[in-house]
This record gives C-alpha cells, structure tokens and sequence, in this order.
C-alpha cells in the first residue's frame, strides 16, 4: 500500500470517528455520558437532579465570596432577597416551563413557538447567544475557582501560585479530553459528587453557625456594622434590594434543571406526548433542589460574612472564591479542609461538563435545522473541539479571575430566566388563565429590571454576551448562505392521485414537469402556459404536461418533509406541495420522480424578471428569486453524474 494511501486511511479512520455522534436526538443524551438511544436508561428525579446539581450546587464554592464582595455586610439580606426571588419566582416559572416543554425544549423552544418564521429564528439565535454566555462562562469559572482552591490549599507546591490560567486551562482541556473520549457512569458520578460536596457543606455550616452563636460578640460587631454603615433597618432592606442583582449567579441551575428532563423516569402509562410522571418528577427535582439551595445560600452567607474579615475577600485575599473553604480550613484543620478542596474542585469540574452537555444539547436542537451550522453540527466531538477553543479565549481573556466573570455569567443566566418569566406569562395569557398571567408577569418584570440593573452596574457581562450573540448570528447566516444549494428535503411522498398522474405521463416514455406559479391558478393562466412551452420548448402535442407548484409557507425553515398532492382541474394535470424554497424543492421532487419511475423528467421554466441581486437575496431570505438557474444548480451538486440528471429547459 502507498504512504499516500495509508495517510488516507488514517484521515478517514479519524473523520469517521470524530463524525461518529451525528444525532437527529440532540436532547437524548448527555455529553460524554449519552446512551445509545436504544440502550437509553432512565433513572430516579433525585439522581437527575444531582446531575444539574453539579451545576446548581457547585456555585458554594464562589457564591458566598461574591456576595461578600457585592453586598459586604449585608450580604445575608440580599441573600434572602434572592432566596425570595428563586423561591416565589424563579421555581414558579420553571415548574411550568417543564409541563410545557417536558422534552428538555426550555423556554427558548417556548418562545421561538411564539415568534413566526424569521422573527422566532433571529430571537432564538439571540437566545442561544445568551445561553452560551451563561453555559461557556460556568465552564471557565467553575475551572478557574476550582484552581482557586487548587492553589490555596496548604499542601500545594509554592510552584501552583501565581499559576491560576495555566492550571484553568487544564482543567478545561481535561474536560474536553473527556468529553472527545465519553464515559457512560455521569449520573452515578454526579450523585456520588453532589452528596459528599453537600455533606461537607452542612459540617462546615453547622460549625460555622456554632462558632458565630457561641460568641456572641461576632453578632454584636455585625449589627453594629451594618449600623454604622447603613443606618436604619429599612435603609439596609432598600440597599440589600438594590445590590442583589449581583448574587444572581445563585440562580443559576433551573434551566439545566429542565434540560435534563429526557433523563427522568417517568410513570409505565407515560406517552412521548404526555408525559405526566417525567413532569412530576421534573417538577420534584426542581422544588427539591431550590429548597436545598436556598438553605444552603442563607447559612453561608451569613456565617462567611461575620467570621470572615472583610479585606480577606478582596481580589487575591484567602478567601477570594473559596469562602466555605476558607472556613473549613480555619474552622476544621487543614485535613477536613484539604477533603473539602478536593470534593469542591471535583464537583467545580464537573459543573463544566453539566454546562458542556447543556451546549451539546441546545445547538444540535436549532442551529442544524436552521441550516445555520454545517452537518457535522450536530455531532459532539467537532462541538467539543469548538466550545473548548472558546472557553481557552474566554479564561485568557478574564486572566482565570472568578470575580471578573461574575457578571457575564450573571448576565447569561438572568436572561434565561426572564425570558423564561415571558415565556410562561404569554402561555397562560393565550390560554385564559388571567390571574396566572399577572403573576407571572410581575415575576417577569422583576427579573427584567434584575437583569438591567445588572447590565448597567456590571456592562462587561453584556458586552461577552454580544460577543457570542454576533458570532452566533455570523456564522449561523454563513453556514446557511453556504448551505443554500442543498437539496433541503427531508423526505419526498406522493399522494395516489399525484402517482397516477405521474405514472400516465410515465407511459409515453417521459415525464414533462411545467413550473408554474402557485398564486395564478386561473384556467386562462394554465391555458397560456402550456401553450407557450409546447410552442418554445417543443413539446409534443400528444404528450401530456404536469403542471408543478410550489407554496413558500415559511421561508426561514431551512427543510421540510415533503408532500407531494396530485390534483386534476379540467385537462390540467397538477402537482403541488408546500416547502421551504422553491428551487430546491422542485430539483428534490426530480430526482425522487427518477428514482421512482425510473426515467430522467423534463422541467420547464421560464426566465425570472429583475434585478440578479434582488433575486438572489430573495432566494436566501424569501425562498423564491432566480428559480430556473438555481434548481440546475441545486441538481448539479446533488447529482454529480450528467447522465442521470434530470432536464432542465428555460425559455424566455
């Protein structure tokens, strides 16, 4: 065999295994840990949530340093503005996202139900933008505090410190390697890792309450603080409202939390279109897990914020990002601290492969389908390369700081959420559930000045999340530009009546497909029309003609299943289907006509007036333009071999 031959091999050993996860079920699995998808299993709410958990719950690690940063000593207040805020209205929301969208759809499928043809395509591009914003920034930020704590671990070699990217970096490319490898156990490993983190959390907790409540000095320098600082109760409720934008990164979770709902085993009597026992368990996970959380968020914030000095949170303080940690290493010795670190910097990890198989999920499910990214987006690994690479960028660009990357993941997230708020709140709207709809909108519009008041206090959150919005936007218009002359047909079929047609024309040894306009369906028209190609195109006059109509119903869906309906209205012999586009429905008609009886059709067009341009973009955007030249195009890409292509004549 020849080098070059043996080179090619290797190339196409190594195409093949990195194209091997092409799915048309982006939802049926999970990253690294998916199953085939007839081998799938299902497991138990309370082990699905410890699998968004990694997520959800792995932001102790940082959460109770941020807030101390954001609020001071008011921290726990603003914690439990936003234990309200997650409680009363984030986990309503969520509970109805998922009995709308039990398949792991989310609130963007919601919306983009709601906005037609290109103005639902555009809004979700923006979504998703927001979505990679809140899934990129909680892979490199949980990998940057998991280094965090890597390096302030007291058994760590001096060589660690000052080493904060290059460790993050690591991390990254370990997660990326895992994930371009696979492994099957996640939710073993997710439900392992959530319990030991959560049970080291409630010894740390349970310590740090006792230490604060058996000196009670520590409460009197606290409330004479806030005191000082802040005046009246109510001065201190009116900041603490004000300053809990920026401990949104707590919030985070709810919508993975519905993304993993296809993992859920749900009751013996559950159908693919009502699922009635994965919505309860969704909804069990949900409640279970906030509750959880909101526990968690309060005790911390309140024991780091009294037993730790505040200069100890600043950027390159002890505590930076690791206040729990801090706690346990003062509180418990270094050994407990050091089991701390390691269970912290395992479930940071895995949080980014939480948010890596969430990224997984949402761009197979509408960029493919848009026709907004190439074929091989909707296969893990080449994903995988293409997330990492962006996570390296992002953690270059914050220099690996946990702080700095607050508000862009705050950002990503608050979004979501509010979208979702809007989601639901237009659902119960449409369905006459009035008092529901008010709720919800007054959850909406708090989320909403949540999020700007976010924006405007911290606008580099903002400015990544355009970053990913326009790069989104670039190459999903690219990708569909270049991907324009494909066939676009997900099936071709024939109705009895169009077979029969067809099968007549068949009998005289060809088949002669005349395009017609699908809005000029009078008889003169079609009168005019035969005449006109039989005279130009010589057609003979025994043969009969098949007049072919295509219908543009939505111009922005990039393909569609195709059905083709035979009709007869006095002699005229009429084919006609709807589609995406004209062009590449009528070459994908042609060929199916081929492979089914067996001859080469003839299609007749006539020239399309106007500008080429206009034409063209008509054709990108409106699925109409230069049909003639554009339908030979689309068949000389589709069918290499001339002779076995069907005929394409134009007349003037």
């Amino acid at each position: 065999m020849s080098t070059k031959g043996i080179g090619d091999t290797a190339k196409s050993r190594l195409r093949g295994w990195f194209l091997a996860d092409i799915t048309e079920q982006p939802a049926n699995h999970q990253g690294p840990y998916r199953k085939v998808a007839t081998e799938e299993q299902k497991h138990p709410w309370w082990k699905v949530m410890c699998l968004t958990g990694v997520d959800y719950f792995s932001t102790l690690g940082y959460q109770p340093g941020i807030a101390a940063l954001a609020a001071g000593v008011l921290s726990p207040m603003a914690t439990i503005v936003l234990v309200a805020l997650t409680l009363f209205g984030a986990l309503p929301v969520y509970r109805r996202v998922a009995r709308e969208s039990p398949h792991g759809e989310g609130s963007i499928a919601m919306l983009a139900k709601l906005l037609p043809k290109w103005r639902g395509k555009i809004f979700v591009l923006v979504l998703l933008g927001f979505a990679a914003t809140d899934f990129i920034i909680t892979m490199t930020l949980s990998a940057a505090d998991g280094a965090a704590h890597l390096i302030e671990n007291p058994f760590a070699p001096d060589s660690f410190h000052d080493k904060n990217l290059i460790i993050t970096l690591i991390l990254l490319a370990l997660l990326a390697a895992v994930f371009l490898k696979g492994f099957t156990e996640a939710i073993g490993i997710a439900v392992t890792l959530v319990a030991v983190f959560l049970a080291l959390n409630l010894v740390v907790v349970i310590v740090g309450l006792y230490e604060v409540f058996t000196a009670e000095r520590l409460i009197t320098d606290w409330t004479s603080a806030m005191t000082t600082e802040h005046g009246s109760i109510w001065m201190m409720i009116g900041i603490s409202l004000l300053v809990f934008p920026k401990l949104a990164l707590g919030l985070s979770g709810f919508e993975t939390g519905v993304a993993v709902m296809p993992q859920i085993e749900g009751d013996a009597d559950d159908t693919e279109k009502d699922p009635n026992g994965r919505i309860r368990g969704a909804r069990h996970l949900l409640l279970t897990s906030a509750l959880i959380m909101s526990s968690f968020l309060i005790a911390s914030s309140f024991i780091t914020t009294i037993l730790i000095p505040e200069d100890d949170f600043k950027a390159g303080g002890p505590a930076n990002g690791r206040a729990l940690a801090y706690l346990a290493h003062e509180h418990l010795g270094e050994i407990f601290g050091t089991v701390y670190d390691v269970s912290t910097i395992a479930i940071l990890w895995f949080a980014g492969a939480s948010a890596m198989a969430g990224l997984l999920n949402l761009v197979p499910r509408y960029l493919p389908r848009f026709g907004m990214a190439p074929e091989w987006g909707r296969a893990v690994r080449p994903l995988v390369v293409v997330f990492a690479v962006v996570a390296f960028g992002i953690t270059w660009y914050f220099d690996a700081s946990v702080d700095a990357q607050g508000a862009a993941y705050a950002t990503g997230v608050l979004v979501l959420i509010t979208s979702a708020a809007v989601a639901v709140t237009l659902s119960a709207a449409r369905k006459g559930e009035s008092r529901k709809a008010i709720g919800f909108g007054v959850v909406a519009a708090v989320f909403l000045y949540t999020t700007v008041a976010n924006i405007f206090e911290r606008p580099e959150g903002l400015q990544i999340a355009m970053l990913f919005i326009l790069a989104i936007v670039v190459t999903s218009f690219a990708s569909r530009i270049l991907r324009s002359f494909e066939l676009r047909a997900i099936d071709v079929q024939f109705d009895d009546t169009a077979r029969r047609l067809l099968t007549e024309a068949a009998e005289f040894g060809q088949i002669r497909i005349v395009c017609h306009d699908a809005y000029r369906l009078d008889m003169e028209e079609y009168r005019l029309k035969e005449a006109h190609q039989r005279k130009d195109s010589r057609i003979p006059g025994a043969e009969p003609v098949i007049f072919f109509e295509v219908k543009v119903v939505d111009a922005s869906e990039f393909s569609a299943h195709l059905h083709v309906r035979g009709c007869q209205e006095g002699e005229n012999r009429i084919l006609r289907v709807d589609g995406a586009v004209i062009p590449n429905t009528v070459a994908a008609v042609l060929l199916q006509i081929r492979d089914e009886w067996k001859t080469l059709p003839h299609v007749y067009f006539e020239w399309t007036e106007g500008n080429p341009v206009t034409n063209l973009l008509k054709f990108l955007f409106v699925g109409e333009g230069e049909v003639a030249p554009v339908t030979r195009e689309v068949l000389r890409r589709a069918e290499p071999d001339v002779a076995r292509r069907p005929h394409v004549h134009v007349d003037s």
